[in-house]
């Protein structure tokens, strides 16, 4: 009989455990006596999702280890204790504990380290690390006596610490020593979006600060002083300013180290004995290292591979990834710099929604090479297919993030993709793979999630999953599920009707009775938007302020700067002199940019955050309310002079739009919504180009329903003639309440329409002849809307602890100093990158 041999793993983290749940599925499980160590207390759990632990989640929940792994699969494994020497020439691995194992194969899964930068101070009480969830524990035991944190760091690690102290409480810094926000992953124009919605969030970001050391403070614990003569103070100091590889016991048992530390490895993951492996953050393989799990995973199962006899290699990884920081969309692909040779970047930037995409493509346009989404990864996933599996580009490469081309990028669907296309990096799964599963039965995403393992690593590739499930579902002729997410088993029409059955009025109170988990971004602004459209309550109140979108939660539009638009609501583009004046006064003394806009009213910009309160007490003591121009609500209702003083006017168009402006001002929908009234068919107004337009008839009122201008421009149809003024806003109201009942999440009403079986002839059944005795609910529904209207600046502005939320620092009336401005034609701007280096290097 042959003995086994003997296989150690050091190490029991993600890619430590992952290894040996690929071993144990292998050919060759019989043929080891399987040992690991984990020098933590507990075994494997998930440090991707580390920062969900300050949501609710325990140490249970971030377990990656199922219930009698280790005892099933006869794995020895010794918790709480460290490997420190290998005997290579005895192949012997000894422990802390002075446990000796010998060993035939050893794994090296050490992982890595944060790396704390050795400033004077750095060991203070209440510095800590982001590693583990005895530094989570730690950290959380500190804040309940904090008030201010900092973290060192503003790489993913950092951005990710840095929601772990908001979750806390504690007000906010990210503290980088570059210039800009995920330096390795985002180029300047993502850097300088993401950190100006990440500023939206109260998170203050301080780049370009070097720390030189860290003393008592005065109004807190500690005073990091910066080498440009500031500082600032805080009460905890998290450090997150990178990792590093864990190569101590190879360095002292003789195993080769790189020039800048990691476990050298060759294509097998072999290290320089060939008896030991490593894999993970600890190896560095060509002078690179990896600090994604996905690379880990597939080292380990080159090593398996390897293992068995068979012929596989380590080639290196693909870095793209995708995740959402403090809400924050935010993904990177490939050469995200444009550093190849006679590489093209296309650049595409919208301020008014906050999104920022560019790609890099090859000199012949032909492949993609890199790219940067931030505000909204929605493409990622084709994009990444693009890049991953060389696919040539569209004739045009910039209609894969230009929406004015989106119609040219639409043939990339799941159906596109070959089956050797990876859908999941984090596990290496193909489309063909997934599609096997399909058809052998699984037919929702958990199932498929167990089966093949995709998207249960970064989860980047969630949505991309989906899609070729339902593509596969819809080809077997199975109903594909239409959940919101995994934490609510309903659409967003389900949800809705839930919430009026049940009257339930909190995200909390949803969550307890027909969800699971903690919930994610997805729902929590669904339901939000849900809970404002129906109860129309002030959206900052305790239960509605943590489901608000982030314009929301300031009552204000961030800009591409930091700073802040403010519009005042003029209804129907009617405004008194008095009120001009008013304005002009008020933007004169903030010193704010002021612009007419499309939606005829004046838009005020860069207001700073604390400014926000001051500047809309003016505005309201003159008489003015809030535009809403920062909701998912009405916007404005657009119209021309009318009769009242046009020559060709038929009706007042004017009066109409004031009414009607004044009607829907409050009322929250799944997406904004626009209006716009002529007072002939000459159409000054556009109004067959709003969602809501009413053009004046000899006999009436037409009105036309769910048109937009703007990225994919569609006509309005019209929906019934010559109506008197009582049963025209009889029927907005029943249209309106019929679309924030029944659209789903972020969608307009031109895409409702287009969607909607049975179109226009359907709507009109239900509107006009009440085809679903729904109507006399829907006016209701509407009258409450217009009774319980408030303007929520006046509501914020009259209660203090609200006005807290707009200080750029807490305790202080001090104000943001990296906010600059430039003058041209008159007026402010944000300065550019050039002209901020230029106004630096003079204050120097």
């Amino acid at each position: 009989m042959s003995k086994k041999q003997t296989l150690v793993v050091i190490g029991n983290g993600m890619v430590g455990h992952n290894f040996l749940e690929n071993l144990v599925a292998s050919d060759i499980r019989d043929n080891y006596d399987i040992v690991t160590f984990c020098e933590e207390e507990r075994p494997a759990y998930d440090r991707v999702h580390l920062t969900e632990f300050f949501s609710g989640k325990t140490a249970e929940d971030l377990s990656m280890v199922s219930d009698g792994f280790f005892d099933a699969n006869n794995i020895k494994i010794h918790i709480g204790d460290k490997a420190v020497s290998i005997d290579k020439a005895n192949k012997f691995v000894t422990s802390a504990k002075g446990v000796a194992i010998s060993y035939d194969k050893l794994i090296l899964a050490t992982g890595s380290y944060a790396f704390v930068p050795p400033i004077q101070g750095h060991d203070r009480e209440n510095c800590f690390v982001y590693r583990t969830i005895e530094d989570l524990e730690a950290l959380t035991e500190a804040a309940k006596a904090a008030k201010v944190g900092a973290v060192v760091g503003g790489g993913l690690l950092g951005l990710e610490a840095a929601k772990a102290l908001k979750d806390l409480n504690l007000k906010t810094n990210v503290v980088q020593f570059s210039s800009r926000l995920m330096s390795a992953q985002l180029d300047t124009g993502g850097a300088d979006m993401l950190a100006a919605k990440i500023e939206a969030l109260d998170i203050s970001v301080l780049p370009s600060k070097n720390t030189r050391k860290i003393v008592d403070g005065t109004e807190c614990k500690h005073k990091m002083e910066f080498a440009d003569g500031t500082s600032l103070e805080t009460d905890i100091v998290l450090y997150s300013a990178g990792i590093r590889p864990r190569d101590e016991i190879a360095r002292i048992s003789g195993i080769e180290v790189g020039t800048r530390g990691g476990i050298v490895i060759n294509d097998q993951c072999k290290t320089s004995d060939p008896d030991i492996y490593a894999i993970g953050e600890c190896a560095v393989w060509n002078e690179e290292t990896f600090g994604l799990v996905a690379p880990g995973y597939n080292m380990g199962r080159v090593v398996v591979a390897d293992l068995q006899g068979q012929e596989a290699q380590f080639a290196g990884a693909d870095m793209s990834t995708k995740l959402k920081l403090n809400g924050v969309d935010v993904a990177s692909i490939g050469d995200a710099h444009g550093n190849a040779d006679g590489s093209l970047i296309y650049t595409y930037q919208n301020g008014a929604d906050e999104i920022y995409k560019s790609l890099v493509v090859s000199a012949d346009k032909k492949k993609l090479l890199g790219a940067v989404l931030v505000g909204d990864a929605s493409g990622y996933g084709a994009l990444s297919q693009y890049y991953l599996n060389a696919i040539d580009l569209p004739e045009h490469p910039d209609s894969l993030i230009i929406p004015s081309r989106s119609d040219e990028s639409v043939g990339l669907g799941p159906d596109a993709l070959p089956d050797s296309a990876q859908i999941c990096s984090c596990f290496d799964v193909t489309k063909g793979q997934i599609c096997s599963a399909v058809e052998n039965g699984c037919h929702t995403m958990p199932a498929l999630k167990d089966e093949t393992k995709a998207a249960t690593g970064c989860g980047g590739c969630t949505a991309l999953l989906k899609s070729v499930l339902d593509c596969e579902l819809e080809k077997s002729g199975f109903e594909v599920n239409t959940d919101i997410c995994e934490h609510f088993a309903y659409t967003r029409q389900d949800l809705y009707n839930l919430m009026m059955v049940n009257e339930i009025k909190s995200f909390n109170d949803f969550l307890k009775q027909h969800g699971q988990g903690v919930g994610c971004e997805v729902c929590r602004q669904a339901i939000g938007s849900i809970l404002a459209s129906y109860w129309n309550e002030y959206v900052l109140s305790d239960q509605q302020m943590s489901v608000q979108d982030t314009n929301d939660t300031f009552l204000a539009n961030m800009q591409k700067d930091g700073t802040y638009s403010v519009v005042p609501r003029m209804t129907g583009g009617e405004v008194t002199p008095e009120g001009l004046i008013a304005i002009g006064q008020i933007a004169k003394k903030y010193n704010l940019y002021t612009k007419v806009t499309g939606g005829q009213r004046v838009d005020l910009f860069g207001a700073r955050l604390d400014q926000l309160p001051p500047i809309w007490k003016e505005l309201i003591d003159a008489g003015f309310e809030s535009g809403h121009a920062y909701g998912k609500s009405l916007r404005t209702v657009k119209s021309c002079v009318g009769s009242t003083w046009c020559r060709f006017g038929v009706d007042d168009s004017v009066g109409l739009a004031v009414a009607l402006e004044n009607r829907y001002k409050g009322l929250r929908a799944p997406h904004k919504i626009k209006f716009a009234v002529s007072g002939c068919t000459r159409e000054c107004a556009e109004a067959q180009g709003k969602d809501i337009g009413i053009i004046a008839t000899e006999g009436g009122w037409n009105l036309y329903v769910c048109g937009n201008g703007g990225m994919k421009p569609r006509h309005a149809d019209l929906f019934a003639t010559d109506l008197d003024k009582e049963t025209l806003i009889k029927y907005i109201d029943r249209v309106l309440a019929f679309y924030v009942r029944t659209a789903d999440r972020l969608q307009r009403t031109s895409v409702w329409m287009e969607n909607m079986e049975g179109g226009l002839d359907y709507l009109k059944s239900v509107v006009i002849d009440d085809k679903l005795d729904i109507c006399a609910d829907l006016e209701t529904h509407m009258q409450n809307v217009v009774d319980t209207y408030q303007c929520e600046w006046k509501t914020t502005i009259e209660d203090e602890d609200k006005l807290k939320r707009f200080r750029h620092f807490v305790n202080s009336d001090e104000t943001d100093e990296n906010i600059l401005f430039v003058e041209e034609r008159g007026q402010i701007r944000p300065a550019n990158e050039d002209e901020r280096e230029l106004a630096l290097a003079e204050e120097v």
